[in-house]
Order: C-alpha cells, then structure tokens, then sequence
C-alpha cells in the first residue's frame, strides 16, 4: 500500500515547501527543524495503521481507558542523511528502539555510481514493526540494500513502513518490486516525475545531508 500525503490539503505542505525553498535551504537549523516535524506529522499518520489494546490508567481521581500501541516499533534509518526525519519519528516513538546503516554512493568516472552499504547497528526485528525513514526515494537502489541489511542482520519485521519525504516515481517503482509487498507500506509526503543523470530528483530538493549538516568532500 502506498500513501502520498500532500494529495491532501495538510500543514505537512508548508514544511514541504520550506525545506524545496533555495532561500530558505540556506539555513541548515531550520532545515533540519523541517525535517524533523515533517516526521513527526509522518509518524503521527503511521500511527493511525498500528495494533492497540484497551489499558486502564489510575488517574488521581479514577479510572481511564486508554487504547495504547501494542507493536513493538523499531526506528530505522540511512546515515547521514536521515537523522532528522529519524528524531522526528523518535519524538513520537520515544520509546521505540533504533537501528541504522550507513549506506553511499561509489562513483566510477564514467559517471555511473554503485551503492555500498557499511556500518549497520541492529536490534532484533524479528516480529516487530519496523519504520524505516529516509528523506529521499530517488533511486530506491539505497532503501532496498538498507531494509536487505537489516533484516540480514535481525531478522524479519512483522510488518515495515517505509517513509520517504520526497520520493521520484522510478524509486517507488523500485521499492514495490523489490519490497515485500504483504508486509511493505509506503508513506510519502511528495511525488517527483523525473531523476537526473546523477539521479537526483527533479524538482526535489537537491541534497538532503548537504543542507542538513554542510558539504561533504568526494
């Protein structure tokens, strides 16, 4: 299943527009602060999908009902890039675990480039629900290497979300072949048409973990 967020009308549209703004890109705090409530508003509509039971709290002057979230959430996410959207999920899933790999692109000289994936650090997932969060669904060559290494490494999740900020229609394609489809959702706040020859996306937002935390060499 796939969910494309801002064919809603939703405050989730202005952080959109904020963080595509060249202008307002130029402030790296506030960008990363766009980021990070974006997931937020992502992880509150995840939210929405989970298993719950009814619990009773003791308030100070009774008894209360409370359906809480019985799935054992796990937050993931790609290094360097996703740290932002990642805390932005942890605000809401405080008390979830964590995992992330590092994953980069390895450029040849005739322009061409292979993802290698790296570090991981992995919780058990076995039966869990995994979020898996990254700003950007370009490819989707990086989302697929990362969710294949963390499930190498713990295990399959009961269930995956993954949840991308922007995403091109080529990844989204990539993703639902090379997903688990029974057990994928997809969350996406905005859809691009196009990827350049260095498959960035168009008109997308240019670098996420440039304009999050400053220019890297190589």
């Amino acid at each position: 299943m796939i969910h494309i967020l801002n064919k809603e009308n939703t405050i989730l549209n202005k952080f959109i527009a904020q963080i595509r703004d060249k202008s307002i890109q130029k402030d790296s705090m506030r960008f990363r602060r766009n980021i990070e409530r974006i997931g937020e508003i992502m992880g509150y509509e995840i939210s929405k999908t989970l298993d719950y039971e009814t619990r009773i709290i003791e308030t100070p002057l009774g008894e209360a009902p409370v359906e809480m979230i019985t799935d054992e959430v796990v937050v993931a996410t790609i290094l360097r890039a996703g740290l932002p959207l990642h805390q932005g999920f942890l605000n809401y899933y405080d008390d979830a675990q964590n995992a992330f790999v590092s994953a980069y692109r390895k450029s040849s000289k005739d322009g061409k480039f292979t993802v290698k994936v790296e570090y991981i650090s992995c919780c058990d997932l076995e039966g869990k629900t995994m979020l898996l969060v990254d700003p950007m669904l370009a490819t989707g060559t990086s989302l697929v290497l990362a969710y294949e290494a963390l499930c190498e490494k713990g295990g399959q999740p009961a269930h995956t979300h993954i949840a991308s900020v922007i995403a091109s229609e080529q990844g989204i394609d990539y993703a639902v072949r090379h997903l688990p489809s029974k057990d994928t959702t997809l969350w996406v706040g905005a859809v691009d048409a196009e990827l350049t020859s260095r498959a960035y996306i168009v008109p997308g937002i240019g670098d996420a973990g440039d304009l999050a935390f400053g220019a890297k060499l190589g």
